[in-house]
């Protein structure tokens, strides 16, 4: 933070030299000085207070009766540990669809359509009109999702390999895709008029697939900011956009009856912080001390409809988005207020496992959580160093981006590289399709469905249940982070880059990144067998999807395996070694 300041004070100090070309070399230190002063003061305005010291609010709602309390030291003695139903299932469908794919601009869309320079703002207004009289309350009552049909969906999931399903809940939108309990602005009420979330939840138990609902919401509060504001320049500068509006303005509108503020929060004044609050999420922390009694509404109405699915669809896992280690910490993504609304809803959530079912077979993804008994975190759309074996995980992709847009580039080949990267290191692996904004597929992304499901029906058996081996692998590559996008699609792997996974069966799987020419020679180091840690030599290799002999050696340098014909064979191979 503080060196943000100085580059900042340092980029306004050479402005006034522009002005004012000779100053002493003292008069420049006092007044670089003074600058960041100013600034550390008008930063701190926003973080009134410590957020280290300030005291953790407890709340008070009812939680399921059970030995979980709500603090994760009673979570972590009581949860059993790793569910060895999620290793099993390994690939899972993300779910990421709702009405910010009506404006076709990918993710966050709700948000940047408020600020006036963002393409996504150009495309909304070309789309619907401007948001002073078309905001993203009348987006949500235009979404239809006509071609919607979760059943259909989900079976095309099921034969593309998937074994679990991460529904989305709740966008950072605020609007919730059940009959909320908690929120009129849902979707059996606005919009299509359906429980989405209960269409999906059935489709997923025909298939026999676990399933999650995550839960955005958390960031909401100050998220919504810039519908409060308006047009800077242009022929509406001035005019407010809707997020101004009160619920006696919709008297005799479709919305009539609903509360705007419900929707969108209340405006977050009285900070005078050198940049708008809505950036908050991330990097920085505080305290909103002029909004406390509002902070504590927010935060039991969000742990309230995040209890509201877990009592109605009775989901295998919960996950809540984030960037710091928990929600409502008072840091990055949780700033604003520091409470123990999601030890409570962790521990409501276990307590009713256990009421239905009799033992925990459930876990909470938090993201960048502390590793403990009952919580798992993901990798989003990066991909770490090595093996992580410290706790339940799962990488996680999307193609393109978060939400739909045009021009995506739908390639198998990016989602079965991504899925080697996260398995060989231990984790599960969770890929975002996007839908379009009626409910579809594209005809690209069916396509690429087939194809992985393809190489999954050829390669699943050393994936599903699988571990990692000694280690993640070998060579030189790795798969670019971001969405899965051309760049992913025009990465070059070698006939050097392996990964490698040790199956159910008890197997060594080695997977070559790309595909051999017919007869290469491929020489896999990490198993010579004067490497540390390596068994003798194997007692079989074999081509997985294959009838044909494979020819192999044991060396003290490498493993040989000399391929046979490999032209039936796309994008990545395994093998099957058995020591």
């Amino acid at each position: 933070m503080v060196g943000a300041l100085y580059r900042l004070a340092g980029y306004l100090m050479l402005r006034c030299l522009a002005f004012q070309p000779i100053v002493s070399r003292f008069n420049l230190k006092c007044l670089v000085t003074s600058m960041v002063s100013s600034l550390v003061a008008i930063s701190s305005a926003m973080a009134q207070v410590d957020v280290d010291s300030f005291p953790e609010a407890k709340l008070d709602f009812p939680i399921a009766d059970g030995p979980f309390e709500p603090t994760w030291e009673s979570i972590d003695e009581h949860h059993p540990g790793e569910v060895p139903w999620f290793r099993e299932a390994k690939v899972g469908i993300w779910i990421h669809w709702g009405p910010q794919a009506a404006g076709e601009s990918g993710d966050w869309y709700a948000k940047h359509m408020y600020l006036e320079d963002h393409s996504a703002a150009a495309n909304h207004r070309e789309r619907f009109g401007h948001p002073s009289e078309f905001g993203y309350k009348d987006v949500l009552n235009q979404w239809k999702a006509e071609k919607f049909d979760a059943e259909r969906l989900m079976d095309c999931f099921h034969q593309a390999g998937f074994r679990y399903a991460v529904i989305m809940g709740v966008h950072h939108d605020n609007y919730d895709l059940w009959d909320s309990k908690y929120q009129p602005w849902n979707s059996t009420r606005i919009g299509p008029k359906r429980d989405i979330l209960k269409e999906w939840v059935d489709a997923a138990r025909s298939h026999q697939m676990r399933y999650g609902v995550t839960f955005h919401h958390e960031y909401t509060w100050w998220w919504w900011q810039p519908a409060f504001g308006a047009d800077t320049n242009g022929p509406l500068a001035g005019v407010p956009y809707d997020g101004n509006l009160t619920a006696a303005d919709g008297k005799g509108t479709w919305w009539d009856g609903l509360d705007p503020k419900d929707l969108y929060g209340i405006p977050l004044t009285g900070y005078p912080a050198y940049e708008p609050i809505h950036l908050i999420a991330h990097g920085r922390q505080g305290i909103f001390d002029h909004h406390q009694e509002y902070a504590r509404q927010y935060a039991t109405q969000w742990a309230l409809r995040i209890m509201d699915v877990i009592d109605k669809y009775d989901p295998d896992f919960i996950y809540t988005d984030g960037n710091s280690t928990q929600p409502f910490s008072g840091k990055r993504s949780g700033s604003g207020w520091k409470c123990d609304a999601a030890q409570r809803v962790v521990a409501h959530y276990f307590n009713r496992t256990l009421e239905r079912r009799g033992d925990i077979d459930t876990f909470a993804i938090v993201k960048f959580s502390r590793p403990q008994h009952g919580l798992a975190s993901t990798s989003e759309s990066r991909v770490s160093g090595g093996i992580n074996s410290s706790r339940m995980w799962m990488g996680e992709r999307a193609i393109g981006s978060w939400f739909y847009a045009p021009d995506f580039v739908y390639d198998s080949g990016s989602v079965i590289h991504s899925l080697l990267e996260y398995v060989s290191r231990d984790g599960n692996f969770a890929l975002s399709v996007p839908l379009t904004p009626e409910g579809e597929l594209t005809a690209e992304a069916t396509t690429m469905l087939e194809e992985f499901g393809a190489w999954m029906k050829i390669n699943g058996q050393g994936i599903y249940g699988s571990s990692a081996a000694f280690t993640f692998g070998e060579g030189s590559h790795q798969l670019p982070g971001g969405g899965l996008n051309q760049k992913t699609a025009d990465y070059e792997f070698t006939t050097e880059d392996f990964r490698f996974t040790k199956g159910k069966d008890g197997a060594l799987y080695v997977w070559c990144m790309t595909v051999p020419d017919d007869l290469e020679c491929l020489k896999i180091r990490s198993l010579g067998t004067s490497r540390k840690g390596v068994s003798p030599p194997p007692k079989s290799v074999e081509l997985l999807g294959s009838d044909a002999p494979v020819t192999w050696k044991a060396t003290g340098d490498a493993l040989e395996i000399t391929c046979p014909m490999m032209k039936e064979f796309r994008t990545a191979v395994g093998f099957r070694v058995q020591y």
